[in-house]
């Protein structure tokens, strides 16, 4: 068996995990968990919320890791990992700022408050946006390559700060679940069901960048025949 049928085959496996995660997640969610007091069914938008907060978390300590790597080694695989991270960072980010609406909306009365985590999370946004946006702008790949990945250092600054918010500054938004106060416990079914969304959440994170370094890969490839092919 080749590394390539091997990495094939366990990326496959990963999927099936995956995939049956999945499954035993929505039962959780929607069946197991039990409908809390205050803001009844609305509430398990937070199955999905928190956990995708989390992965873009994650996702953007990896472009930083991977960032720093590429600054020390200039290995261009460094540089690979980084921007398919931020890829699904930006993604899941985008579903953080998507569901937090949904379930602001009949809780707070308001689809959005300007309160310190939720600005800062927009700026977070912005910034990976930012990133990726570089690199599509700067044509010259090694220096692409380079100010991303200072880009990438620099805005993971905002990461820490995101996630202290809520105990630095008075907030709207809930206490942390993780590591919060008296006042942020669940009840212990909701528990098994949101450390089991983070746990497949975070499963679909790696998934998903196990795949899409590998098509950035095949793109350079083929990037890299076309230009032999045109001299």
């Amino acid at each position: 068996m080749t590394i390539s049928e091997s990495k094939f085959r366990w990326t496959n496996i990963l999927g099936a995990i995956l995939l049956i995660a999945m499954v035993v997640d929505l039962y959780l969610i929607f069946m197991f968990a039990p409908e809390e007091g205050s803001m009844g069914q609305v509430q398990r938008i937070f199955y999905f919320h928190v956990p995708s907060a989390w992965v873009s978390f994650l996702a953007f300590f990896v472009v930083f890791c991977g960032s720093v790597a590429y600054l020390w080694k200039k290995e261009r695989k460094y540089d690979s990992w980084a921007n398919s991270s931020a890829e699904i960072g930006v993604i899941f980010a985008t579903l953080v700022l998507i569901t937090g609406p949904i379930w602001a909306r009949p809780v707070w009365n308001t689809w959005w408050e300007w309160s310190p985590r939720l600005t800062l999370f927009l700026v977070l946004w912005f910034i990976y946006v930012a990133y990726l946006m570089l690199r599509n702008f700067v044509e010259d790949k090694e220096k692409s390559a380079r100010f991303a990945a200072v880009f990438g250092i620099v805005g993971f600054i905002d990461v820490p700060i995101v996630y202290m918010s809520i105990r630095l500054w008075r907030d709207i938004h809930p206490s942390p679940v993780i590591a919060g106060g008296d006042d942020s416990g669940l009840h212990p079914d909701m528990k098994i069901a949101f450390f089991f969304s983070l746990f497949t959440f975070t499963l679909l994170f790696f998934y998903l960048l196990i795949q899409r370094n590998q098509l950035q890969k095949s793109q350079e490839t083929i990037a890299e025949l076309k230009r032999k092919l045109a001299y």
